[in-house]
């Protein structure tokens, strides 16, 4: 017991001699900073930009509230101006740290009262400013917020670049850790944009950071084929784990456990991410000390940030800590968010004015869903990974879901949705400017999960939803087995979560990956977002109960007998439901049906004809059959993508795709979104890998197993998976130095002041 004793005092005095000594290392390097630190011309120039924008602001949001506030007119509010500029810079790093303990409900009250906070410090210290009331002092800081967003836009060419040029600031700041030295990499995912389309975007000069990339020589453009489903679930499941199995859509029915799940739901990504993780032997893409953000699975990052597999925005999240206290944050991203519900509205309207076909309505939900991914969501990660960047992460993987919301309603290669593509490659520039000051040598690389096709909906097509032509073809059938005993109401609830109108579906994910961050704060909030969810279950609860599901992934949809076990065979079908796969395959919007034969083969139906699918010694054989190829205007792969399809977990009695145009490349999509994804036919399937051109990537055509199997090659390559070798020249020979035990975190160098209100 006595040697326990002194080896626990021994430990506890090595841990004060070193917190002592990481103290000292700050205090050393912050002197050294301070020291060096000159201020140049574009310092000055931020300075006066603060002061002019400040003054501005306050000016325009004092004249709004009863009353004279100023005794003196323009010096009293230009000496309120320079005390909030004053006030601002000494209380924001401290609020930030404050921030950093309190968790995501400080993180909500930083954001809504920082600005407030500083105005009222900033009164009480002024003379020639009367102070009014609090609900005086949050108005005014919230009115000084929009005119300061409209200033900065008057300055800059877009509204993005004052808040970019704060990132970047506050990245530059983070840097000079000698503990960080070394390699590094930055997998950057624009959700839902396809090769095809970036490599427009490259030709018509909507993306200069990529393009440069590109003509310089330093960067390839490589395609990948997803397969089917091309969806987020099935697409970050190959890319962090290397799974191409596990995920046979965004929803789909699970017989062993007899329940729907579906990705965007926690408790059953509960079920899946062991999954993943059992395929990876929890060696992830990021198993080593990486971090995941703004993703679906975790790819076993032990940093987990707004990761729906395990939510949360732990303790030391200085990113989101940052974006919630800084004005160019938090405030200004709620007052872009009402910007683009004006824009969405204006947009949508030129839409109907001008005939676009085909489109959808955009009102709902996705008024809010736009800003939500289009301004709060992106700033929030673009805070956080520039945070994980200078504090040393060597691997980050993060998700911009930006592009892939807006083409869903407004069209994959709309005007509106090539805008945001230009936004998100501004963000490639700013992770660029960070990974430059930096103290690990960060390797940027791009890719994406799927593409998308444009096309008309089922039900604008058929006035009838899917569930209801699926039902109807398959006539009265009563439950057998476990399911006779349960509710119609919760089989049609079921029916209801698998249509997505219970979850939202995709849609809602930007929705679902803020309330991630909530951890157990989220629950409280969820239960007001899923207030709808519950009305809908209670309109559903009068149905009566059918063994049918049909759980739909844009333009793929799985339908199972939810009571009988195993998948069952074109045979069980025929005689189970004798018109269903032939009404199904005549049905208008409908491009294939496909089932299972008795002897393992794939049967494949369309409007005009069927073949049998199987295996060959070399390739896929396409065999027997009637009438024309139904396969053909799907492409030469989809053979092949089925029969993959077939051998996943989960996958439906009997498969629909949408009808596909080859023509024009458009798609019928089963959920009410003009741009889809899920199945095959047009772009959804060629995802993009954008990578360095030193990279060992094969010349052959990829999947996504082979992306996976690239970046774990070069994280191997770059020594930070476990028993490989040092990065070596890899990293730069300037950050070469020791391993700290823990890196110093040294006081901000002085900066030009924040814009502030």
């Amino acid at each position: 017991m006595g040697q326990r004793q002194g080896q626990d005092q021994r430990e506890r005095a090595g841990d004060e001699r070193s917190l002592t000594r990481t103290r000292w290392r700050r205090a050393r390097l912050g002197a050294t900073r301070l020291a060096r630190f000159r201020p140049s011309r574009s310092w000055a120039l931020d300075v006066v930009r603060s002061f002019v924008v400040s003054f501005l602001a306050l000016t325009l949001s004092l004249w709004a509230l009863p009353g004279t506030q100023a005794d003196h007119g323009a010096e009293s509010v230009a000496a309120l101006a320079v005390g909030v500029l004053v006030v601002g810079a000494l209380l924001r790093p401290l609020l930030t740290r404050l921030t950093v303990l309190t968790g995501v409900v400080g993180l909500l009250l930083a954001g809504l009262l920082t600005q407030a906070l500083v105005l009222a410090v900033a009164l009480a210290v002024i003379p020639t400013v009367d102070p009014f009331p609090w609900p005086e002092i949050l108005l005014a800081s919230w009115s000084a917020a929009v005119a300061a967003a409209g200033v900065n836009w008057l300055f800059d060419a877009s509204g993005d670049e004052a808040f970019l040029g704060q990132v970047l600031r506050r990245a530059t700041q983070g840097s000079g850790h000698p503990g960080h030295a070394g390699a590094g990499l930055l997998v950057v995912q624009l959700d839902g944009v396809s090769e095809p389309l970036l490599r427009q975007a490259v030709v018509s000069g909507a993306v200069p950071t990529v393009s440069r990339w590109l003509r310089s020589g330093d960067y390839r453009l490589r395609r990948w084929h997803t397969g089917i489903p091309s969806t987020t679930p099935a697409g970050q499941a190959v890319l962090l784990h290397g799974d191409d199995t596990s995920v046979p859509g965004y929803r789909w029915w699970d017989k062993d456990l007899g329940r729907l799940l579906v990705v965007s739901k926690q408790p059953d990504l509960a079920v899946i991410q062991p999954r993943l993780s059992a395929t990876s032997g929890h060696r992830g893409l990021l198993a080593d000390g990486g971090a995941s953000v703004a993703v679906l699975f975790s790819g076993d990052a032990p940093t987990k940030l707004l990761t729906m597999s395990e939510a949360g925005l732990p303790r030391g999240g200085r990113g989101a800590a940052a974006f919630a206290t800084y004005r160019s944050g938090f405030l200004r991203s709620i007052v872009l968010f009402v910007g683009q519900i004006v824009t969405e509205l204006h947009q949508a309207r030129r839409q109907r004015i001008r005939g676009v076909e085909p489109r959808v309505s955009r009102l709902g939900p996705f008024l809010f869903l736009r800003g939500l991914t289009t301004v709060v969501l992106r700033d929030l990660n673009l805070s956080i990974v520039a945070d994980l960047m200078t504090s040393g992460t060597p691997a980050i993987f993060v998700d911009f879901v930006d592009y892939d919301e807006v083409a869903h309603h407004a069209g994959p290669s709309r005007p509106e949705s090539m805008r945001v593509l230009e936004n998100l490659d501004r963000t490639l520039q700013l992770f660029t400017d960070i990974a430059a000051e930096a103290d690990r040598a960060y390797e940027i690389v791009v890719v994406s999960d799927h593409g998308q096709a444009q096309g008309r909906t089922f039900e604008q097509l058929t006035g009838r939803p899917l569930r209801d032509v699926v039902q109807g073809l398959a006539g009265a059938c009563e439950p057998s087995g476990p399911l006779a005993t349960q509710a119609g109401a919760a089989q049609a609830a079921a029916q209801a979560a698998a249509e997505g109108l219970l979850d939202g579906g995709e849609r809602m994910l930007p929705a679902s990956l803020l309330l991630a961050g909530g951890s157990r704060s989220q629950q409280a909030a969820a239960r007001a977002v899923t207030g709808a969810a519950e009305r809908s279950r209670a309109r559903h609860a009068e149905q009566p109960a059918s063994p049918i599901v049909v759980a739909a992934s844009g333009g793929l949809a799985h339908v199972y007998r939810t009571d009988l076990p195993g998948r069952l065979t074109h045979d069980d079908l025929a005689r189970l439901h004798p018109a269903l796969v032939d009404g199904l395959a005549h049905q208008e919007g409908i491009g294939l049906v496909v089932t299972r034969t008795g002897g393992g083969h794939l049967r494949v139906t369309g409007p005009t004809g069927w073949r049998l699918v199987r295996p060959g010694p070399e390739d896929v054989l396409v065999e027997g059959g009637e009438g024309p190829d139904p396969l053909t205007p799907f492409g030469p792969l989809a053979a092949a993508d089925l029969l993959e399809l077939e051998g996943k977990d989960g996958v439906g009695d009997l498969v629909l795709l949408g009808a596909c145009d080859p023509d024009l490349g458009e798609v019928v999509a089963f959920e009410e979104l003009v741009g889809s994804h899920g199945g095959v036919g047009g772009d959804q399937t060629e995802a993009l890998f954008l990578h360095p051109a030193s990279w060992d990537v094969p010349d052959a055509a990829l999947r996504g197993v082979d992306v996976h199997a690239a970046l774990v090659h070069r994280l191997e390559q770059l020594g930070l998976r476990p028993g490989t070798p040092d990065a070596g020249p890899a990293a730069r020979t300037a950050r070469e130095s020791p391993q700290a035990p823990e890196a110093p975190q040294a006081p901000e160098t002085p900066q030009a002041p924040e814009v502030v209100a």
